[in-house]
Order: structure tokens, then C-alpha cells, then sequence
């Protein structure tokens, strides 16, 4: 086992909170927001320039399956480099391997803002496009899996629903940050076919952002961080221990919840705008409002989902979460369909849809970090968080093929209510975590349980 940095000082005076555990904890959070403003722009910022990158001649089908395939490429990357990463985080340590991490989709991002279109260098703008992308999504998969155990391994016990909710409410904050970015560019500088200043050069902006934030977080991460006091894979890699034994088992019910939870998110959020322009007819301004406010709610809901898996245990949350998207979520989807271009009603019924498709990430990272021991927790972490991303990544095949049979608007409903019972489903087929002690345990107070929870 490492040094114990919590010997190395005393926690701040009345707050019960190291001071090293409270620098983890802010940079895990902006870490969190900074992959999350980057996994947004391909769908937000990029999304009213997608003729730069295409041949004028497109078909509309086509150009929506492109569109898909740059969001695609990130997420399918991601399960990459949660292994990559993961390995080296649990065997070297969590701080090195962020920095590395954070670097690389740094660079990567500033690559993408740099690229020339179609009219350039013709396809090979959309192949490159698509490429980095895929290489981003490996740097992204690596930074999460590392950055997002760490602030968890120096969280106090009693705080990990609260400190969990403060991390993920940085995915929906990153979305209206970006749909906000966005908003007021196409303000100044209206898409108006390839040839306007937004789709030329104006998107490049949040790119551009996106590239500064990684300078920022990977020097709060070299000043400010360090290694929490847990213990490391010593001989061997841990990726291949994660699918044997108890922890095979883990694997299997961490990747049903996850497959329910990144189905419901890619319904929520990549599918609906396109539907609000499409079906319910608001203009691309209008649908930035709406989901800028849809999840600058949910961001608020986030740490009070947290708090309550705190209170009532992370297995009771999310077996209520995964039938309230059921009951509640997948109604108001058919609301937003169904009730025109009143931006009110459509407001009202985008924001429930929202709550109730990506509220499951307000405990998530507690709870992944709790269902696996010191010595596998990045890799567990970063596996189980990304390699569910995969089947739902592809939503735009499943969304076709549900449309023989229901209408198209309607198509998004069945994967939401399916993604429910996932979530349901894969959390009653868990243990409760709540309680599991994460390293020693002892950082900023006396929570004192020993033992690690490592299988189901």
C-alpha cells in the first residue's frame, strides 16, 4: 500500500475535510465538467456546421448516419481508453495517469478545431474529423477513469452521494454551457450553409474553449493533486481480473445498469433536439433554450439524487430512478411530441424528459467506485462506465428500425422505456454500497468501516 498523504497534514479546522481530499475533489469535478463539454460538441456546437464537412450534394439520411458516427466514434473509443488508462492508473498511480490523459484530448481537441472542410481536402475532412475524434475518446475514456476514482478515494464516506452528485452535475452544466456558447454565436453569426461565418470558422470557438479547459485542468492536477492512500496491482495487469471470479459477476450487473443509463442518455440528449426541430417545429433557437434549460435543471437535481442515495442506499435509488423513467420519462418524450411548437409545454415536458433519462448519474460515480476494491477501481471504474457505451452508441440503427413500426417521432420512446428496466434491473441484481470503505478510509473524519466490497 502507498504512503498515507492523509499523515502528511490535519484536516481544515471545523470542516472535517483534508485539505489535499478537498484539491482532489475540486479537480475531479472540473475534470468531470471539462470531459463532458467535449463529449457536447460534436452534437451542440458542431451540429449547425455540419456542411463543412459534407459534400453539397448529401442526401439528408446520409448526413444524419455521418453526424452520428462523429458522436459514435468518441463514445466507442472510450471503453479503449478506460482499459489503457485504467491499467496504468491502478498499477503506477491515479495522478500521472490523468495528466497524460488530459494532455492528449487537449491536443486532440485543438487538432479538431483547426481542421480544414470539405471544400479543402474534400472526404478526407469528415474522415479526419470522425479520427480524431476516435482518438479524443481514448484520452477522454483514460482522464474520467482515473480523475473520478481519485476524488472519490479521498471523499469521506458519509459525503460520497453528495461529493458523486457534485462531480456528474458537471455533464449537464458542460451541456448548457455549451448549447449557451452555441446560442449566442449563431446569435452574431447565423448558420446559413457552408459558405456563413459560423459554419466556417465560428464553431471552432467552443473547440478552441474545450482545448484551453484541458490546459487549465491538467496544471490544477500537476499543482494541486495527489495520490490518494490506497493500494496498487502489483503483479500482472488488473483488466483481465475484472472478468474473472467475483468480479466477473460485478462486471455483468455494473454493464446492464450502464447500457440503461447511456441508452436514456443518448435518447435524452442526442436524439431530442433533433426531434424539437424536426417534429414539434421550433427553430434552432428556441431548442438551444430548451435544452440549455432542461439541463441546467437536471445539473441541480444531481447532487440531491446523491444526497438521497446517501440516505436511502445506492440500490434503492436506482431501481426507483430506472421505473420513474419508465413512468415519468417516457410519457413526457410523448408530451414533447405532442403538443406542437408551445415553447412552453414543450419546455416543461423536455425538462422532465431530461430529469428522468440522465438523472442516473447523480450517485454513479459513487457507486461504481464503491463496487470495486482499491487495487482494481480505475479499471473497474473506467470498463464498467465505458464499455456500456457501445451498444447504445449506435442508436441511430436501433431508431431506424423501431420507425417500421411506430412512428419516427415516437422511436426514442421505446428506448427510453427499455432503459429503464435496464437500470432497474441491473441495480436489483447488485448489492448496497453505501457503507463500503474505499483505501483507509480515514480522510477527513472517523467513518472507520473496514472491508472493501469487490463482488455482487
Amino acid at each position: 500500500m502507498t504512503e498515507s498523504i492523509v499523515e502528511r497534514g490535519a484536516p481544515v479546522a471545523g470542516s472535517g475535510v483534508h485539505p489535499k481530499a478537498k484539491a482532489a475533489i475540486r479537480s475531479g469535478v472540473l475534470a468531470y465538467f471539462v470531459d463532458q463539454f467535449d463529449i457536447y460538441l460534436p452534437i451542440v456546437a458542431l451540429a449547425p456546421a455540419g456542411a463543412y464537412f459534407q459534400s453539397t450534394g448529401i442526401d439528408a439520411g446520409t448526413a444524419a448516419l455521418l453526424n452520428a458516427f462523429v458522436f459514435a466514434a468518441t463514445l466507442i473509443a472510450r471503453p479503449l481508453g478506460a482499459a489503457i488508462f485504467g491499467h496504468f492508473a491502478d498499477t503506477r498511480g491515479r495522478r500521472t495517469s490523468t495528466l497524460v490523459a488530459v494532455a492528449g484530448f487537449g491536443v486532440t481537441t485543438a487538432l479538431i478545431a483547426a481542421l480544414p472542410g470539405y471544400e479543402t481536402i474534400g472526404m478526407a475532412s469528415a474522415g479526419l474529423l470522425i479520427a480524431l475524434r476516435f482518438l479524443d475518446g481514448i484520452f477522454l475514456g483514460g482522464e474520467y477513469t482515473t480523475a473520478v476514482p481519485l476524488a472519490m478515494e479521498w471523499s469521506p464516506r458519509r459525503h460520497r452521494g453528495l461529493v458523486s452528485g457534485s462531480i456528474t452535475c458537471t455533464s449537464p452544466g458542460a451541456y448548457a454551457v455549451v448549447a449557451a456558447i452555441t446560442l449566442i454565436l449563431l446569435s452574431v453569426m447565423p448558420s446559413a450553409g457552408v459558405h456563413s461565418a459560423y459554419a466556417q470558422w465560428g464553431w471552432r470557438i467552443p473547440f478552441a474553449v474545450g482545448a484551453l479547459l484541458a490546459v487549465v485542468l491538467f496544471r490544477a492536477y500537476r499543482r494541486e493533486v495527489e495520490e490518494p492512500a490506497t493500494e496498487r496491482t502489483r503483479t500482472g495487469s488488473p483488466l483481465p481480473l475484472l472478468f474473472k471470479g467475483e468480479h466477473r459477476s460485478t462486471m455483468v450487473q455494473v454493464f446492464v445498469l450502464m447500457t440503461g443509463t447511456w441508452l436514456a442518455t443518448n435518447a435524452g440528449i442526442a436524439v431530442l433536439p433533433g426531434l424539437l426541430t424536426s417534429h414539434a417545429g421550433l427553430t434552432g433557437r428556441q431548442v438551444s433554450v430548451t435544452m440549455m434549460v432542461a439541463t441546467a435543471v437536471t445539473a441541480a437535481t444531481y447532487p440531491l439524487f446523491g444526497l438521497l442515495s446517501q440516505r436511502i442506499g445506492r440500490r434503492r435509488f436506482f431501481i426507483g430512478y430506472g421505473l420513474s423513467v419508465v413512468v415519468i420519462g417516457a410519457p413526457s418524450y410523448v408530451l414533447a411530441m405532442s403538443v406542437g411548437n408551445a415553447l412552453g409545454a414543450v419546455l416543461l415536458a423536455s425538462t422532465l424528459v431530461v430529469v428522468f433519462t440522465i438523472g442516473t448519474f447523480g450517485p454513479i460515480a459513487a457507486y461504481l467506485t464503491e463496487r470495486f476494491p482499491d487495487s482494481l477501481r480505475a479499471s473497474g471504474y473506467g470498463v464498467g462506465y465505458s464499455l456500456a457505451l457501445i451498444i447504445p452508441a449506435f442508436y441511430a440503427l436501433y431508431l431506424d428500425g423501431i420507425s417500421h413500426l411506430l412512428p419516427g417521432h415516437l422511436a426514442p420512446v421505446v428506448l427510453v422505456v427499455v432503459a429503464g428496466l435496464l437500470i432497474s434491473g441491473g441495480a436489483a441484481a447488485g448489492p448496497e454500497t453505501k457503507d463500503v470503505a474505499m483505501g483507509r478510509d480515514t480522510v477527513g473524519g472517523s467513518d472507520g468501516d473496514e472491508g472493501v466490497l469487490s463482488g455482487a
